[in-house]
């Protein structure tokens, strides 16, 4: 007994689990690179500057000028994705020679496009909005209640209040609707408003779609 005591005794502060086992490294705290691109991979809508820096706790000038040389050594290196400036904030994008790998694998060769119903209805709230069921039935000539349900089910319009004279809910396109189209904001759109009709004219046609 005594030798195996003693045996037990020589190991010191090792063998006891109060004694003073050696301390794990700290992790250290990650570069500013490194901080930006785990924030752009869990992000599902473009993050703008000033967030992404009062998050990190930096600069906004020194932020911005991270991002930007993300993007161009990105586009340099021809990775897979792009970092991209989008709707007011930043965002990582597949790059558009993977797309088609990228939908198979998505879509397992399923279809997902917009009808032309969809994109005509669409193309009538990007260039109208805010703007009611009803006025856009009135330029569709055909009920637009299906199809405004799938347009706010893919995030692409969302309510936008009520109009003041009838109390009839207003519709608009969203920021992901920007983000699809790859442009900053409505102003990039390209002209198309002077094909459609003026709101004005479409109030009589609007009284059979306002049920």
């Amino acid at each position: 007994m005594d030798d195996m005591t003693s045996e037990v005794g020589d190991t010191g502060d090792t063998g006891d689990p109060g004694g003073a086992w050696p301390l794990a490294e700290p992790i250290a705290a990650p570069s500013l690179r490194a901080a930006i691109e785990a924030i752009l991979l869990v992000v599902d809508e473009p993050l703008d500057e000033v967030t992404l820096a009062s998050v990190l706790e930096r600069p906004q000038a020194e932020v911005a000028e991270q991002l930007q040389e993300l993007a161009a050594e990105y586009t340099r290196d021809q990775r897979g994705f792009d970092l991209r400036s989008v709707a007011g904030g930043w965002r990582l994008y597949t790059r558009p020679e993977c797309a088609g790998v990228v939908e198979r694998f998505v879509l397992d060769g399923q279809q997902a496009r917009l009808t032309q119903a969809a994109l005509e209805t669409l193309a009538i709230v990007a260039y109208r909005q805010p703007v009611t069921r009803a006025r856009i039935s009135a330029v569709r000539g055909v009920n637009v209640d299906g199809v405004l349900r799938t347009l706010t089910t893919r995030g692409l319009v969302e309510e936008a209040g009520t109009e003041h004279e009838s109390g009839a809910l207003l519709y608009r396109t969203t920021s992901y609707f920007l983000e699809r189209l790859g442009v900053g904001s409505l102003e990039e759109l390209p002209e198309l408003a002077p094909y459609l009709p003026e709101l004005d004219s479409l109030t009589e046609s609007t009284d059979r779609f306002s049920t």
